[in-house]
């Protein structure tokens, strides 16, 4: 099925997540003109498709007939194979996500991994906004991160770039070996040090007590030892992780989000911890929370388009 040439100045962005799929339609400046979202389907490829069909059909209405498609997925698009991989969504992979979703729609798509939809909303008109290199991270039930260059989503050769969460912990102490066995096979990954049940175990370890990360802080902040303990370990390992990413990327700022980003003292404690670690006589480097929150990744997947691309120079490029 070949696609007609967009035509419209909007931009829609769906963001597939494991429990919702949301989204949104955005004007040609960022405002948002509509968002709608529904409950995420589990392990079938075909409802997935439908549902996201049924929400940009929804979202679009009659006033954004030629809108092209942005969509983030918690995985990423094999240059080698043009098929999904690295799904969390497990039903997803090995299936020509993009191809198919372009056929059903009849518009034109583009796919990103979710982090890199992140950051490439927080390069645009976020917390980064102007800057060149942005380096955003997610923080919540695992740990991943997006790299933005210029306003644009840096994939990389085998569309891997920025999956700092599943590289070792960096300057790991004996106390930390082996580390935890990660899904992904490997053991002492940053997200099995990083991710938000991994604050709430360190926590439960230390206490016996069950706790969230939000409460965690709140009970840290009103003298409680142990919560101090997790959040010192945690912030130290966060400090680490960055510092690595420091002296390879050198960002000009890094942006947190996810669940466990709302701690507030991260970005006062985590810069004065990373200089340690980095191999420079200074670093200003800004550590910030995002501009728009949860709603980062549905915007940066709608912004997968540029406002300042030409819709129809784009199509001939890539055709």
């Amino acid at each position: 099925m070949t696609t007609a040439p967009p035509s419209s100045n909007k931009r829609i962005g769906v963001d597939l997540g494991g429990t919702k799929i949301e989204a949104i339609l955005l004007n040609a400046t960022g405002v948002e003109i509509r968002r709608v979202r529904c409950a995420a389907p589990r392990n079938s490829y075909r409802a997935t498709l439908s549902a996201i069909h049924a929400l940009v059909n929804d979202v679009a209405r009659d006033e954004a007939s030629g809108a092209p498609v942005g969509v983030g997925i918690p995985g990423a698009i094999s240059p080698a194979t043009g098929l999904v991989k690295n799904a969390n969504s497990t039903w997803l992979i090995g299936n020509p996500f993009e191809q198919d979703l372009t056929q059903a729609l009849g518009r034109p798509v583009r796919m990103q991994n979710d982090a890199n939809c992140f950051a490439v909303s927080e390069a645009t008109d976020g917390a980064g906004a102007g800057a060149h290199i942005v380096f955003a991270v997610i923080l919540g039930t695992g740990v991943g991160a997006g790299i933005a260059i210029d306003g644009q989503a840096l994939g990389g050769r085998n569309a891997i770039a920025g999956e700092w969460g599943h590289n070792p912990l960096p300057w790991v102490e004996d106390t930390e070996r082996p580390g935890e066995l990660c899904y992904c096979g490997q053991r002492g990954c940053i997200e099995t040090f990083l991710s938000g049940p991994s604050l709430e175990r360190d926590f439960h370890r230390r206490s016996g007590e069950n706790a969230g990360a939000a409460d965690i802080a709140k009970m840290a902040s009103n003298g409680d030892a142990a919560a101090e303990a997790t959040l010192a370990r945690y912030e130290d390992r966060l400090a680490r992780s960055l510092a690595h990413v420091i002296n390879m990327l050198d960002p000009d700022i890094i942006v947190l989000g996810g669940g466990v980003s709302n701690i507030d003292r991260w970005y006062r404690t985590v810069p004065a911890l990373w200089s340690r670690h980095t191999f420079s006589d200074s670093i200003d480097t800004p550590l910030r929370p995002p501009v728009h929150g949860d709603s980062s990744g549905v915007r940066g997947a709608a912004w997968l388009w540029p406002p300042d691309e030409p819709f129809v120079k784009s199509l001939e490029r890539r055709t």
